[in-house]
């Protein structure tokens, strides 16, 4: 069978046009040189080169051997190179999905940005799921990344969720709201919102950002009342607007809301809320280089 070996010397002399000045560009003796080609030419059946007592020179045979020879081992040079990128995580698509609360602006965007720059050869794929169904495609290898809030109230087995960082929930009230027409100097209390309608509140089983504001609500002595149009995804800053209810809504998602929605500061600081990183325990190499360089990004 023919070898790799035999094709690069083989090609390395039709380019230097000696025998003599392929073996020194191989390093190797020119006697073995001509040994391995010998051979490939007996298992041709054919001669490559016409021996002249000046320099050697192909044969028609040589010349179509040649050509294809050049081709086969660039192909294998490229695959052996794209072999190397994957293996060390710089080529492929990664399949990242974030919640409807985890919107693709700020520094998430900038850090996707970055790592992009980092790494000229991985593509990435983004769709929108939330938090429970991100967990399910996680753990069933159908997702890479999931970006998502916290909390979760159901983990799953071999999905690893990293806190990436906190950022302030804020007041989103209609334009024509009470609150947005004379805002507290000081913040919003919670409390103030006991007979607001709250265009979001939890679901039964799923956590991240309405499980998390009903527990501040909780903590002030009431339950967020529902209203009469609810939404737990970004249909939720429409309602808002169109004086459905109000919501408390992360300083994040003032980069997708409608100018005229309102955004106050709640007068307690420790109304915050945590985006989280995950993905599967047993990472590919591309999605360890991508949460290592987005990590230290953000």
């Amino acid at each position: 069978m023919i070898s790799t070996r035999q094709l690069r010397y083989f090609v390395e002399i039709a380019e230097c046009g000696s025998f003599s000045a392929a073996a020194e560009r191989l390093f190797i003796a020119q006697s073995a040189l001509s040994r391995q080609i010998k051979e490939l030419e007996n298992q041709l059946q054919t001669p490559l080169f016409e021996r002249t007592a000046r320099l050697p020179r192909l044969t028609a045979a040589g010349e179509v051997f040649f050509l294809k020879a050049r081709n086969v081992l660039g192909e294998l040079h490229k695959a052996a190179e794209m072999t190397t990128q994957v293996g060390q995580g710089q080529l492929g698509t990664l399949r990242l999905s974030h919640s409807s609360t985890v919107p693709m602006s700020g520094r998430l965007l900038k850090g996707i940005g970055s790592y992009l720059q980092h790494c000229p050869g991985a593509c990435m794929d983004i769709v929108k799921l939330s938090s429970e169904a991100q967990l399910e495609e996680l753990a069933e290898g159908r997702l890479d990344i999931g970006l998502l809030r916290l909390p979760v109230l159901r983990q799953r087995e071999g999905v690893q969720i990293i806190p990436l960082f906190s950022e302030p929930l804020l007041l989103a009230v209609p334009p024509q709201h009470r609150l947005a027409l004379q805002p507290p100097a000081a913040g919003v209390d919670l409390a103030q919102l006991r007979e607001e309608a709250f265009i979001s509140i939890p679901h039964p089983q799923r956590g991240g950002l309405s499980y998390l504001s009903a527990e501040l609500c909780m903590r002030q002595g009431f339950f967020p009342k529902a209203a009469r149009v609810m939404s737990r995804k970004t249909t939720q800053l429409q309602l808002i607007q169109a004086g459905f209810g109000i919501a408390l809504l992360p300083e994040s998602m003032q980069d997708i809301a409608p100018a005229s929605i309102r955004f106050l500061p709640l007068a307690d600081a420790d109304c915050q809320s945590t985006i989280a990183l995950a993905y599967r325990q047993e990472p590919t190499p591309l999605v360890t280089q991508f949460v290592e360089h987005f990590r230290n990004h953000l």
